[in-house]
């Protein structure tokens, strides 16, 4: 981050929540809002352009969720960059999202809940500046992989929090057209009708496509027998995940990785 001035990038689409903001922000000297985008494509592309030190990113946007907009991020940003999630959906978020994201604010923004966010941004600005001094050994995710939390929305438009390891596998039902995603608790989870396997895929690394209709969770598979993946409990008795020929080069080279 800057010495002085940490540059902020504004992602939503509602122009009274951005002004609302805006407005708040600027009582800091140190904070500048350098873009404003109204959607999620055109939010990457801006961070990808200003490469800020802060992001604020509304949780649903018209194009993709925030979660989804932040995991593509994490992809392309090569700088340190703060999210901070804000919406008006209710508290029962605010853990599960501070678990990927540095904070979360509800609007409209109160004052002295940004407060308290832009003086743990500070602080984290001094103590990065710190680190630069001392020799780098390499970059680190600072969760693990097992840990990560991601939103999903079902068909209902519900949105569900969920971790990597909750996941066993997604299958495709090609008679709904949709995805699901089945549990480790036992429960299957319908996903909305226009989700991908690329951004299935996108959560998290450990998420691999075998089949047309199978993403597997890589963390979950002990081994490939012919052409049927044996899973780790709860998952071993499902006998339904198949690699076609078309995954199985890229899921083997990603099985011996682990």
């Amino acid at each position: 981050m800057n010495d002085n001035i940490l540059k902020i990038v504004i992602v939503d689409d509602e122009e009274a929540a951005i002004d609302n903001l805006c407005f708040e922000l600027r009582r800091f000297s140190r904070l500048n809002v350098v873009g404003i985008a109204h959607n999620g494509s055109a939010g990457i592309r801006l961070v990808e352009k200003e490469r800020p030190d802060l992001l604020f990113l509304d949780v649903e946007l018209p194009d993709m969720l925030g979660m989804d907009a932040a995991v593509r991020l994490r992809r392309v940003t090569d700088w340190n960059m703060h999210i901070v999630f804000y919406t008006a959906y209710d508290k029962y978020l605010i853990d599960a999202l501070r678990n990927f994201a540095f904070d979360f604010l509800l609007k409209p923004v109160d004052s002295a809940e940004l407060d308290i966010v832009v003086d743990r941004i500070l602080s984290a600005s001094q103590s990065e500046d710190a680190e630069r001094q001392l020799p780098v050994k390499g970059n680190e995710c600072r969760l693990p992989a097992s840990e990560k939390s991601f939103m999903v929305v079902t068909p209902t438009g519900d949105l569900r929090i969920l971790r990597v390891s909750d996941i066993g596998y997604f299958r495709y039902l090609s008679g709904r057209k949709i995805w699901e995603a089945a549990l480790a608790s036992g429960v299957f989870i319908p996903l909305k009708r226009n989700t991908t396997a690329e951004s299935l895929c996108g959560y998290d690394d450990s998420f691999v496509q075998v089949h047309q209709s199978y993403i597997i969770n890589m963390n979950y598979l002990l081994m490939v027998q012919g052409n049927r993946c044996i899973m780790y409990p709860p998952f071993n008795s499902v006998e339904e995940l198949q690699v076609s020929k078309k995954y199985r080069k890229i899921m083997m080279e990603r099985f011996y990785q682990l």
